[in-house]
């Protein structure tokens, strides 16, 4: 069976690539770095010649409102065109819990559409949605230090591995199409600001960490819950308490 990951190379496609590679699988790690562009069709034919299977797990490079937006739309249609033509039978994409409850930020109106675009392609399809990486916790304490004091929500997150992500992904690209969602995250809830309290003790940062609720999550305003899946997800065994030890103390 040939499988394409579309976004192959990147944190959770490599991953993903090496989960796949079994006996009887072909995977090809598709990218602009490969010669594969979804966004502006560069190499798509002939990456999906022959495939029954494509993931994306692409990202956009800009978070920007507008960039977002076209990185998302134009990959899906390129995508939807290019695998009806191949006759590509299955099409697996992961998205980001709670995507429908942020729309106050481009990056998620974005992902709503790209959500969209999958399911009326008519192409059978699977989305994975995924809460927030482990190794995206570091961008959100930076994102919340305000005056040399981290300032962060106590609405609920529950993070979740990489390696965990890539492997549901693949599970999925291996299953028959859902034709609907399935909710991935980590085993634990945790308020944001104990999340970068965490990471702070994790990684031998000694700054504060405030309780705001005023605090924004990269733009929006959150309310509890709004980061979190609904109770039938799969939860993930691995801690972000346990996995942050494993990671490089700061240098003062």
């Amino acid at each position: 069976m040939k499988i394409v990951v579309i976004g192959g190379t990147g944190l959770i496609g490599s991953q993903v690539v090496s989960a796949l590679k079994a006996p009887g699988n072909e995977v090809l790690a598709a990218s602009p770095s490969m010669g594969v562009n979804a966004v502006t069709g560069e190499g798509l034919a002939k990456a999906l010649r022959g495939a029954h299977v494509v993931v994306d797990v692409a990202n956009s490079p800009s978070f920007a409102d507008d960039a977002v937006m076209d990185f998302f739309v134009r990959a899906g249609q390129n995508l939807a065109e290019a695998e009806k033509a191949a006759g590509v039978s299955h099409h697996v994409a992961l998205s980001v819990v709670g995507t429908e409850r942020l729309l106050d930020s481009g990056y998620f109106r974005a992902k709503l559409a790209q959500e969209e675009l999958v399911a009326s392609a008519g192409v059978p399809w699977t989305v994975v949605r995924a809460t927030q990486f482990f190794e995206f916790v570091a961008t959100i304490a930076a994102a919340a230090i305000v005056d040399g004091s981290a300032r962060a929500t106590s609405a609920s997150i529950q993070p979740i591995a990489s390696a965990d992500v890539a492997a549901k992904v693949a599970e999925a690209a291996l299953a028959p199409p859902r034709n609907g969602m399935v909710e991935i995250a980590g085993p634990e809830r945790l308020p944001m600001d104990e999340l970068v309290r965490r990471h702070f003790d994790g990684v031998g940062d000694t700054r504060e960490v405030i309780r705001d609720d005023t605090a924004p999550y990269f733009g929006v305003v959150l309310e509890d819950r709004w980061l979190t899946p609904d109770e039938d997800a799969w939860l993930s065994q691995w801690r972000y308490e346990d996995w942050v030890a494993t990671q490089p103390k700061r240098v003062s």
